[in-house]
């Protein structure tokens, strides 16, 4: 009672509605930047059960807005570490964690565990997985999704509303769609995007006020305007996941998107004996490379710049993380330039290897032969 007596105290809510957070089982995809700030409310206001799935480990860039870890915590599975926290926080509710990917041939067994699932993901190829599972096992789903300064938030596959296939029915192509370690985000949205992701989650247990549900509110950290669009539901589409959902557990998802052989690592491509080194990133992108001879040519001004790229060497190009320069190789054999190679981990790989050989005790820069 006392705990949550200031939801007890609420006449929508009292003790009926209380009894019912205690009674619900929420699973939440991903324990990041949204899955942080869910899964801190959520617990809080007494869900009885929660499931965490994150495969990922807990890193320096995390803590800008990842704010249930801290330095502590570097290095540890996410979902583990959220439970430590979240355990600290309420010790009166059961908290199971996966530390594993979410896949076809995992999803329908977790999901039919819970009653709502929460999708906390940064990547399309998770979301559509996440979706269908949903569909499948009649769930409802709470979305959220942030880019640089801008949020959305939605709630699919609630009471016959639509799913998330019906607002964006096929994902976007591999590569065209960058995440927070490629473009950036303001550290606070995804704490007001999950806040809105666990509001609606409590709307949904506790029946109560107008859910998202048919609806996608679009947020704007920089002007803080809102505005909500509708979305219809798709029977042909929904009917089509069902059609679908036998051969739903063999199916197979990329989720590291790589390209073979055009993506290789920078030591590999070191052992080249000619190479000319591309950073595609736009001017404003830190940290620069400036332990290599570099081409700076921003992606969105390649086709312009052939000139400027020697067709007798072998091209190494890279980005912030590896995203990008992959849709820049792709690009530049469309154009007939040969011997083009993206940078597995992007800039991030090339300075970690030279910190790595300075921290050996090599006083030379990385360069090529």
């Amino acid at each position: 009672m006392s705990r949550y007596s200031r939801h007890i105290i609420l006449s929508e809510i009292g003790q009926e509605g209380q009894d019912k957070l205690s009674n619900a089982k929420v699973l939440v995809i991903g324990a990041g930047g949204l899955g942080c700030p869910i899964l801190q409310y959520l617990a809080a206001a007494g869900i009885g059960t929660l499931g965490i799935v994150d495969f990922d480990v807990v890193e320096t860039s995390n803590l800008q807005r990842q704010v249930l870890f801290g330095t502590s915590s570097l290095g540890q599975n996410k979902a583990e570490a959220a439970k430590k926290r979240l355990a600290d926080l309420n010790d009166t509710i059961s908290i199971n964690t996966y530390p594993e990917k979410l896949t076809h041939s995992n999803a329908i067994d977790l999901f039919n565990q819970y009653d709502i699932i929460i999708d906390g993901t940064d990547n399309f190829e998770t979301r559509y997985l996440v979706n269908d599972a949903c569909i499948i096992t009649n769930k409802p789903l709470v979305f959220g999704a942030i880019y640089k300064f801008e949020g959305q938030v939605s709630v699919f596959n609630y009471q016959n509303g639509p799913s998330y296939r019906c607002l964006f029915p096929t994902p976007p192509e591999a590569g065209t769609a960058p995440n927070c370690s490629e473009i950036g985000v303001l550290g606070v949205l995804p704490g007001i995007i999950g806040c809105m992701q666990a509001n609606e989650t409590l709307k949904i247990i506790l029946e109560l006020g107008d859910t998202l549900s048919g609806k996608l509110l679009c947020y704007n950290a920089l002007t803080l305007q809102n505005s909500i669009l509708k979305v219809k539901r798709s029977q042909e589409i929904i009917d089509s996941v069902l059609k679908d959902k036998e051969n739903f557990n063999k199916q197979q998802v990329d989720f590291n998107c790589e390209i073979t052989p055009i993506v290789i690592s920078i030591e590999e491509i070191l052992l080249k004996e000619s190479i000319q080194f591309i950073d595609i990133r736009e001017p404003h992108e830190q940290p620069k490379v400036d332990t290599l001879p570099v081409t700076y040519i921003p992606l969105s001004e390649l086709e312009n710049n052939i000139d400027k790229i020697d067709k007798t060497k072998d091209k190494a190009i890279f980005c912030q993380s590896g995203i990008r320069s992959k849709r820049a190789v792709t690009l530049l054999q469309e154009l007939n330039v040969t011997n083009c190679f993206s940078v597995k981990e992007g800039a991030v790989e090339i300075i970690e290897i030279n910190n790595r050989h300075c921290e050996e005790g090599t006083t030379e820069v990385i360069s090529p032969k």
